[in-house]
């Protein structure tokens, strides 16, 4: 498949809020983009926006260096064709790869009267509703940004026994937002044996696909956060004048 970062026929707006497809898209070349986004929202010339895409395979680092685990070296992943990127969100290492899920938010936190930990909360809350309609489980685990399978509501002790489904790692600066959430939904999670999943031992990663044995079209997912992501994050959702 060919990369892109340019935009597919699939967007969604109601002028408060644009909700655009990039498809499969180089990461490197959407982290540029989400920069541009960044001062074109701070300015004001374009509504929130919010890009929705796969990236072929890749494994970023986040900004806590002790929570960077790699487990093979770089040679190694590079002679098998996975990129390697340093970046500033929040969270550790993690990795991304076809059929997950990826969105990326640039919203204006103050314009939409949210703080920083109800934000995340809230994309937990998109990540939970979506998993649902695709037949899995999933919730929040204090503590520990992201959703997960089979939660033992006795500890917030991460353990073998909580399969992790949904990252989230986000970055916010003079109000805006970028990074922000991937959910595997069919992906090969071979990936993630390269790797300690945000720096948290003896997690393993799981799958809508590995959860229920049902692989689910990529538009269709995508379509069906496009419309969570609209009735959550448009003006009319949170009655701005």
């Amino acid at each position: 498949m060919q990369s892109t970062a340019k935009p597919t026929a699939h967007e969604c707006s109601d002028h408060s809020l644009q909700v655009i497809d990039c498809g499969l898209a180089d990461y490197r070349e959407v982290l540029a983009r989400q920069h541009e986004l960044c001062e074109q929202r701070r300015r004001d010339e374009i509504p929130n926006t919010v890009l929705i895409l796969e990236h072929p395979p890749v494994i970023t680092l986040g900004a806590r260096r002790s929570a960077n685990k790699l487990l093979v070296d770089r040679d190694e992943l590079a002679r098998r064709g996975i990129d390697v990127v340093e970046i500033r969100r929040g969270g550790g290492t993690t990795a991304h790869n076809p059929g997950q899920l990826v969105f990326y938010p640039i919203l204006h936190l103050h314009h939409l009267g949210l703080a920083i930990t109800d934000y995340i909360r809230k994309l937990e809350g998109i990540g939970i509703e979506l998993l649902g309609q695709l037949g899995v489980t999933a919730e929040r685990r204090k503590g520990f940004p992201g959703l997960w399978v089979e939660n033992d509501h006795q500890s917030s002790i991460v353990n073998r026994q909580s399969p992790k489904i949904a990252s989230i790692g986000v970055r916010v600066s003079k109000f805006v937002t970028h990074h922000g959430m991937a959910i595997n939904i069919c992906n090969d999670l071979s990936i993630f044996d390269l790797l300690v999943p945000c720096g948290l031992e003896n997690v393993k990663m799981t799958s809508v696909l590995k959860e229920t044995g049902k692989r689910h079209a990529m538009n269709i997912v995508k379509n069906n956060l496009s419309q969570l992501l609209l009735a959550l994050f448009s003006k009319s959702a949170n009655n701005e004048e």
